[in-house]
């Protein structure tokens, strides 16, 4: 048989994606929709108008599943004759931490009832679920992360905390699984919310790209004897690395909004997550995944930003950084006085300015 043969021959594989609208699960249903005709896909995410719009690429080739995560209906049609979950549905920051209750919901009672309804309906199904990195909590100076490190959430980090419960319900499954612990994910759309003052200015970043994330997630589908059972660090590699500070300084200049220059003290100095992964490399090497650099991010930021960037002159840019300023969490602290969100964001044995 050639090898052209033997291609044609590969069974089809049936996978269900949860959270197929976020910024990751965009990028692995373009993976998938690519190669189409190896996969039969279900896509279970919200029934929200937002929700329909990012899908509609995709309507045509995938099964749509509109619902929750706590709904036993939804569960038994999405989890039904699947082989391989990628489960990316998930409450993030900021929304995660400002209701924790609905963080738990669906991050630990929607994991949970996830994988009793994947054991129920296809017991046999490869479960891979994506981590994140704040789960090793605040390494602004010790910021070399591996697998083995203790996971510590940064206090009031309630994102962290459901992670961690979730990859406990995962590994006391039945199913055959693996978790990829995500590093700071980019994509083209870069949103500047109150969250990106929490994080110091000296914090080490290794990002890795949207894209780059979707290809390793999809091509884990390939290697499943190499990854089951296992815990992984997933980013961009070397060529990925940098610091917030000039991280943001880049960022900044490409979006059109000029130099950095807001306050240092808008910015907390603890309490917050990323570094770089040491052992990043033992993922890449079974996946091959770590294409973009961080180079590539920025050009991707730039044509996505190309007609602000034109257009913003230093008005705009001074009202728009007012307005960023006035939703920074660490600068409210400080001029409202409000010392248990001092003490989250600053190291108060410093000599005080509060």
């Amino acid at each position: 048989m050639t090898i052209n043969e033997l291609s044609e021959s590969r069974p089809i594989t049936r996978v269900l994606v949860t959270g197929g609208a976020g910024s990751v699960g965009i990028e692995v249903l373009k993976e998938l929709q690519q190669q189409k005709k190896w996969y039969q896909v279900k896509v279970l995410d919200r029934n929200r108008s937002e929700v329909l719009r990012k899908l509609k690429p995709f309507r045509k080739d995938f099964q749509l599943i509109l619902g929750d995560l706590g709904d036993p209906d939804i569960l038994k049609n999405a989890t039904a004759d699947v082989d391989f979950v990628i489960h990316l549905a998930a409450v993030i920051p900021p929304l995660a931490d400002q209701n924790p209750d609905l963080a738990n919901k669906v991050n630990v009672i929607g994991t949970r009832k996830l994988v009793e309804a994947i054991e129920k309906n296809s017991p046999s199904a490869f479960f891979l679920y994506t981590s994140s990195i704040s789960v090793y909590g605040d390494r602004v100076y010790n910021p070399w992360i591996t697998v083995e490190d203790p996971l510590l959430p940064s206090d009031g980090d309630e994102y962290a905390e459901t992670k961690i419960l979730a990859e406990r319900i995962i590994r006391k499954s039945n199913l055959k699984w693996t978790i990829f612990r995500l590093s700071a994910i980019m994509g083209p759309q870069t949103h500047l919310d109150p969250l990106f003052f929490h994080m110091p200015l000296d914090t080490s970043l290794e990002i890795a790209t949207s894209r780059d994330t979707g290809f390793a997630i999809v091509e884990a589908i390939y290697h499943q004897s190499d990854l089951r059972g296992k815990t992984f660090n997933l980013s961009g590699g070397e060529n990925c690395r940098t610091t917030y500070r000039d991280f943001l300084t880049n960022a900044f200049n490409v979006m059109g909004l000029g130099k950095l220059n807001l306050p240092e003290k808008a910015f907390a100095q603890r309490n917050f997550h990323c570094g770089n992964y040491i052992d990043s490399d033992i993922l890449e090497h079974i996946l091959h995944f770590q294409q973009d650099t961080l180079q590539d991010y920025y050009q991707m930021l730039k044509r996505k930003n190309s007609f602000s960037a034109n257009i913003f002159n230093p008005v705009f840019q001074s009202i728009i950084k007012l307005f960023l300023l006035a939703k920074s969490e660490p600068w409210q602290a400080r001029r409202r006085k409000d010392h248990t969100r001092i003490n989250r964001f600053f190291y108060i044995s410093q000599p005080s300015p509060y």
